[in-house]
């Protein structure tokens, strides 16, 4: 049994939670340790991602209610999340409170973190950015840690 099926199961036991599944095993942006930590210390709360990588790599949004492992920077689960809420909007209309509860510093620096995050991504498909591109913004809750 690989490390990330034995890391949801010991959740499962610990939670006493049968016949439910997570989702997607996956690391937080670029810095995958920091990130990690902060879901891990409860400072994370939040994250935001581009909706035209739903659209291009035809995957479903996250769902309120689904479970997630986190993983470190080496592929370790080191967190599950349960996605609270779900919303899509233009990313110039994401309010200070979401993106201060993404844990990682204050609004000037959560737009540049985004802005460049999405920059990078949309080069790979040709596209530009654009502060109205829609981004899908969800809120979790950290249920189980290392």
């Amino acid at each position: 049994m690989d490390k990330i099926q034995q890391f949801w199961d010991d959740f499962c036991i610990a939670n006493h939670k049968e016949d439910i599944a997570y989702k997607d095993a996956f690391q937080f942006g670029a810095s995958a340790d920091w990130l990690a930590d902060l879901v891990m210390e409860g400072k994370k709360t939040a994250t935001t991602s581009g909706y035209v990588f739903y659209e291009l790599e035809n995957e479903a949004i996250p769902q309120a209610g689904e479970y997630y492992i986190i993983l470190n920077g080496r592929d370790e689960p080191v967190a599950v999340i349960r996605i609270q809420s779900v919303e899509v909007m233009p990313m110039n209309e994401v309010t200070e409170d979401f993106a201060l509860a993404e844990g990682e510093g204050d609004y000037e620096y959560w737009w540049e973190a985004h802005e460049a995050f999405l920059k990078e991504g949309l080069k790979t498909y040709g596209k530009e950015f654009s502060p109205e591109m829609l981004v899908v913004c969800e809120r979790f809750e950290t249920v189980y840690t290392a």
